[in-house]
């Protein structure tokens, strides 16, 4: 099978020699340099995964936000929703990807006079808990959402868990060593009946 000197079949023994060496090493050197090398490749997988999966929750909690969004915006969802229908109805679109119940999910829905005043709107990190301001004072979370052609701010936060211990550093930025998730929709009502 072998083509002379140059040939393809030059490789085939060295390959059959490699991996029967690799099996009857018995002094433990090649054990110990798969070790070396199995630890860091480990960590990097998981690494991945971990970072692969939060992704994938925020992109499910950016659809959900959206989703109530549109409901709000349409008239579909009525202006006397509360604060625990509106999670229930962001925590029911985003239960694949989270504990059930959605313990860290927090939500603040509120309408404002123009879209200049929601820009204002914004939070801010402080000894690990989220704040929520308005220009340059604080505020609480609430469930306001506005009448017919009002503008309105839908914010959505997620603590999300950190699994790899390696990553919270990193990847967390709340003091009980989650990450945070955050989406935001900002829209005017269509003129629907009150």
């Amino acid at each position: 099978m072998t083509m002379g000197y140059r040939g393809i079949g030059r490789f085939k023994p060295r390959r059959d020699k490699l991996s029967r060496r690799f099996v009857s090493e018995r002094n433990g050197s090649t054990a110990i340099e798969f070790a070396m090398l199995a630890i860091p490749f480990s960590l990097l997988v998981f690494a991945i995964l971990e970072s692969c999966i939060s992704f994938a929750g925020q992109e499910v909690m950016a659809n959900a936000t959206d989703s109530v969004a549109r409901q709000l915006r349409t008239g579909q969802l009525p202006s006397s929703v509360d604060k625990t229908q509106l999670k229930q109805l962001i925590c029911d679109k985003m239960e694949v990807m989270v504990a059930k119940g959605c313990p860290g999910l927090m939500v603040d829905l509120r309408h404002f006079g123009t879209f200049t005043d929601a820009a204002q709107a914004g939070y801010r990190i402080a000894n690990g808990e989220i704040q929520l301001t308005q220009g340059s004072n604080e505020t609480s979370f609430k469930v306001d959402p506005g009448p017919a052609s009002s503008k309105n701010m839908l914010r959505v936060f997620y603590k999300w868990p950190v699994i790899t211990d390696f990553l919270s550093k990193s990847m967390s930025d709340l003091k009980d060593g989650k990450a945070l998730h955050f989406a935001s929709v900002t829209w005017q009502n269509e003129p629907f009946d009150n």
